[in-house]
């Protein structure tokens, strides 16, 4: 049987570590919090832009915007990748570039040109790793993204797309859906398909139905609502990524804080009984040796 000191001083390492995780876990669940009601705000607002390009076109109006237009030939695509500046979060980042990887491969063999575009010190240091050539890397992105950060990285995307450079924005992020429920997943934000499908559905089934008025028109409207659009899902997919960050992170730490309570539970029953049997020893050689003095 292991000797109690060393039991002893196992258990005191382990119950170090276990303060360690449970207070990460305890953060964790706080800036969840506070991350998931941002995103679920950002996700009415981006359903509302939606609902908006409806209005117009149950309006009568023909809705046309470059941004919405799916372009024949493909040359160049953008592939962004939002990953965490940490780890201690499961399999988080794995999940995330187990797919940016595929996709990659999926591009270079379709002969395009891609633009790498990474965010979290975890999906530099992959693409580092592999030799993958990064074309712009961020890692201010932490649990509270804020859209003057993502608007910069949008305002040169949407650059690049009206001048041409590129063809479509793609961007590998986990989704988050409910706190039990986060999955990643692969997203085109350019062209805004969903937009110009939406609308069309709209124009199809509910024009004439409501009468609308624009001011100053319907057309001004659209150029400011299509490009917000853009940014509003690019922020979305930043929100949902610091929100399911923040669960993985917190359900890993509940798991090592919970391992940590078993192990501790396992090695305090070994050191109780590692000392009882070293004090049944000493008494037995206390008591042999006041024998043989008899």
């Amino acid at each position: 049987m292991a000797k109690a000191r060393a039991l002893d001083k196992r258990r005191k390492s382990i119950q170090s570590t276990r303060k360690i995780t449970r207070t990460m876990e305890l953060v964790a669940s706080a800036q969840f919090r506070r991350a998931m009601e941002r995103s679920l705000a950002a996700s009415a607002y981006t359903e509302r832009i939606a609902a908006l390009v409806g209005d117009l076109a149950r309006a009568g109006m023909k809705v046309t915007h470059p941004l919405l237009e799916e372009r024949p030939e493909r040359k160049s695509t953008a592939l962004l990748v939002l990953t965490a500046n940490r780890g201690l979060c499961g399999g988080y980042n794995s999940a995330i570039l187990r797919i940016a990887h595929k996709r990659l491969d999926e591009l270079k063999a379709d002969g395009q040109t891609v633009r790498h575009m990474v965010s979290g010190n975890r999906g530099v240091s992959y693409m580092k790793y592999r030799d993958i050539p990064i074309d712009e890397s961020f890692n201010q992105f932490d649990h509270h993204p804020l859209f003057e950060q993502v608007n910069v990285i949008a305002e040169g995307l949407l650059s690049s797309y009206l001048a041409g450079e590129i063809d479509r924005v793609e961007v590998v992020y986990t989704r988050f859906v409910s706190l039990s429920k986060q999955f990643a997943t692969l997203e085109t934000l350019l062209p805004l398909s969903e937009l110009a499908d939406a609308q069309n559905g709209e124009a199809e089934t509910k024009k004439g139905q409501v009468d609308y008025e624009f001011l100053p028109s319907p057309e001004s409207i659209l150029e400011e609502v299509v490009p917000m659009a853009f940014k509003m899902k690019l922020f979305k997919c930043f929100l949902d990524a610091a929100v399911s960050e923040q669960v993985a992170r917190r359900t890993a730490m509940k798991a090592a804080t919970d391992n940590a309570d078993s192990m501790i539970s396992i090695l305090t029953t070994t050191y109780n009984r590692a000392r009882q049997s070293q004090i049944t020893n000493e008494i037995i050689e206390v008591v042999s040796g006041a024998s043989a003095m008899k």
